[in-house]
């Protein structure tokens, strides 16, 4: 008897990324600060330390420069946020945040990794274009909802989680799996993929774990 062949398709590189980070992923958003930030237990203070600190990161994650040969979705104006968070600060009362929120040295080594990608590595740029872009069309939605819904934050206060020119988040994460689908990498470059997109997960948990320490946890009674 011949032997059997699967008829399987193989699993396309969004699903192979998304795969291969599922256990960062989840100890990330599960690190004390951001759980108890999203349920409620701190304070706008605190989510204002926190979005300070994602300005450094998008700041620095929007300074590559596009390249000639770059996949089109890497440049959708769309999806640039540093703008929007400054706004959000600023309406916090944090306009000078630089000076209030100075980055933590966790920041600093997230931001300073960034910048040292080179602009024509794109396995490694996209690895945190797709963690954190993509978080904020998801995750982010629902951060949105909630820090309205605990810490009264307005409108003004939530223009990070408004992407105005993608009318539905849903259709477009489907269209930037798609795009990650169809890109001709060897299988070097996906392991390249996704060993950043796994750090990239860590510069945040290490993050979140540096915005812990000035929110001490309260004492079991």
């Amino acid at each position: 008897m011949a032997a059997m062949t699967s008829t399987q398709p193989e699993a396309g590189l969004a699903a192979r990324l998304r795969d291969a980070t599922a256990v960062e992923h989840k100890d990330t958003e599960n690190r004390s600060f951001i759980s108890r930030l999203m349920g409620g237990e701190l304070s706008l203070e605190a989510y204002t330390r926190y979005l300070a600190q994602y300005a450094y990161v998008y700041r620095a994650l929007e300074a590559r420069q596009v390249q000639s040969g770059d996949p089109a979705f890497l440049a959708d104006p769309a999806l640039p946020r540093f703008a929007s968070i400054v706004s959000d600060l600023q309406h916090l009362g944090a306009a000078d945040w630089e000076d209030t929120h100075p980055a933590l040295p966790a920041t600093r080594a997230y931001v300073d990794h960034l910048l040292a990608i080179d602009d024509s590595d794109v396995p490694r740029y996209l690895a945190h274009h797709y963690t954190r872009y993509l978080g904020d069309l998801s995750g982010g939605q629902a951060i949105a909802s909630l820090v309205a819904r605990h810490y009264g934050a307005t409108p003004a206060q939530l223009a990070f989680y408004r992407f105005d020119e993608i009318d539905s988040p849903v259709r477009y994460k489907r269209a930037y799996r798609d795009q990650l689908d169809s890109l001709d990498f060897t299988e070097d470059q996906a392991q390249v993929l996704f060993a950043e997109a796994k750090r990239a997960f860590h510069f945040n948990g290490d993050m979140f774990n540096a915005l812990g320490e000035s929110v001490p946890e309260p004492v079991a009674s």
